[in-house]
């Protein structure tokens, strides 16, 4: 799988802002059962989120093992919350639009995009 762009990035963050953490990483860690169960979520809804019980450094090592072993991109890393991503070609539900851009060619603010109503 490719890297994600910037722009991809974005979109999928603002998509994945109403979610709910589908899968939640406790103190045992990354266990077999718990990659199982991310790749089956992953697989159905392709953007999920996942809350992590760890501290800073095991959470980063978990989310490189989740996207190493399962083959995903990681779209982002906010405190205990862990966004990830992978296109499932079955069911394709996310398509990932470029942001707007208007007449200058530049992306628009957030400001700009709100008001868009």
């Amino acid at each position: 799988m490719t890297a994600l762009t910037v722009s991809e990035r974005l979109a999928l963050k603002g998509r994945a802002h109403q979610l709910k953490p589908t899968v939640m990483i406790g103190n045992a860690g990354l266990t077999d059962s718990v990659l199982q169960e991310i790749e089956k979520t992953l697989r159905l809804h392709e953007l999920i989120k996942i809350r992590v019980m760890a501290e800073r450094p095991e959470r980063e090592a978990i989310l490189s093992e989740i996207c190493t072993k399962l083959e995903a991109e990681p779209v982002q890393h906010i405190g205990k919350i862990l966004v990830i991503f992978k296109p499932n070609p079955e069911t394709h539900k996310i398509e990932i639009r470029q942001m707007p851009r208007h007449k200058g060619k530049k992306p628009l603010t957030k400001k700009q995009l709100g008001n868009r109503g």
